[in-house]
Parts: C-alpha cells; structure tokens; sequence
C-alpha cells in the first residue's frame, strides 16, 4: 500500500523535494528542499524568473520525472519513486498537459489529435471519436473538427490542444506558459476557458508561467527563485 498523505484535501504535495542534475562533474541543484501544496479544486500559478526551477517543478508535479531526494504524493500516493511505465499510466489517467508549441501533429485533423490520447489507451475508435466530439464542443470547436492545425488559428490551436487534455476527464490540467504564442486578446481568451473549467468543472488547474499578469488570473500563486519557494 502506498503511503498516504495527511491531508485528504491535497491532490498534489511536495515534501522537501530536491532535483540535481549533474553537469558533467559539477552538480546543479534546480530545486532545493521545496515543500508545497496544491489543494484539490485550485487554480495556482507558479511563477518565477528564467532558470528559477519552474520547468524542473513541472516535469516533477506533471509525472514526467521523479525527484533526486524528497517525496511527491499524487492524490495521497507517494510517487516518487515509481518506474517510468508505471508515472506514464498515472499521466495518461489524471493529468491533461497544454503547452506553449500546441504539440498537434500536423497531419491530424484537430478530431483526430484529440483521440489519440484516448486511442493510446486502447479504447475503441468510435467511443474516442464521440469523447473528441464532445470535448471539441465544450471549447468552441465544432465546426473545426476536420480542420488541420495548418488551416487554423493560433487560438483555435491551443483550444484543441486544451480539447486534447480534456478528453481523458484529467483530474488535474497543466498548462506551461499556454497563452505564450497568442497575442494578448486571444490569451485572454485561453486563460477565461481555464478559468471557466476550474470555477464550473472543478478542475484543479496548475498554471506555469513567468509572465506575473497571466499568473493573476490564478487563485494561488505559489513564486520560484533560485530552486526555492519566495
């Protein structure tokens, strides 16, 4: 049985986590004994300057990477030191990721890019076409299910790519500077479609971001510098 957090009300909790990366002979610490908590249900932002450890925290919070010393607990289990295969099953159930590039494949209807997390976990094609279906609906997207990336916009883009997220019913969404290649009107766009899926989904929502405006429209703003919490 793994072990259990404290609080039943904590969907992700960092306990003194430390991630050094060696460099040749020299080792470099990214992150520095952090503890945090993420409530369940939140919106937080985490913050902080170019090489303050906001990736470093994503890869940690997102299951893409287990820490050098400390422990991570995802919905109470200790996560920490789970194998490769065993954080990909974690991450393909309870988290969905929006990044800044969209990451669409380009000769994928945007239908199509939202299946393919759901076709990855083997489920039939024509119950993932009615999820995609579904989800491209919730954001505004029903008219463009058969277009390619090339022949929508940058908004439009990052609406399949949050599409995509949605279509595992994620626990928690990650979103790494999301607003970062869209001008500032359809940004604003982005993060009230976030904010919509906290406030009416109860969606936890972990927002990365170095731009301190964008991180406002979070609940919780939790601010990185040098590997440590400010």
């Amino acid at each position: 049985m793994a072990k259990q957090t404290k609080s039943s009300n904590s969907i992700i909790r960092l306990e003194k986590v430390w991630k050094v990366y060696n460099m040749g002979e020299v080792e470099v610490a990214a992150l520095k004994g952090i503890t945090i908590n993420i409530k369940r249900g939140d919106f937080v932002a985490i913050t902080g300057p170019s090489g303050s450890g906001k990736s470093t925290m994503m890869n940690l919070v997102g299951c893409l990477d287990i820490p050098t010393k400390g422990a991570i607990y995802l919905d109470g289990h200790d996560i920490s030191e789970l194998s490769e295969s065993k954080l990909a099953a974690i991450r393909g159930k309870k988290i969905g990721f929006i990044f800044q590039q969209f990451n669409l494949l380009p000769t994928l209807t945007a239908l199509e890019n939202v299946m393919l997390p759901l076709e990855f976990q083997d489920m039939p094609t024509e119950d993932a076409r009615k999820i995609g279906v579904k989800v491209l609906e919730r954001v505004g997207l029903k008219d463009r299910l058969d277009h390619f990336p090339s022949q929508l916009s940058g908004g439009q883009m990052q609406r399949v790519a949050i599409a995509r997220a949605l279509a595992i019913n994620p626990e928690v969404l990650l979103a790494d500077e999301p607003t970062g290649n869209l001008d500032s009107k359809t940004g604003l766009d982005v993060l009230d479609m976030m904010k919509t899926l906290w406030k009416k989904e109860n969606k936890t929502i972990i927002l990365i971001t170095h731009d301190m405006n964008i991180a406002s429209h979070a609940n919780t703003q939790i601010k990185l510098k040098d590997g440590l919490v400010v």
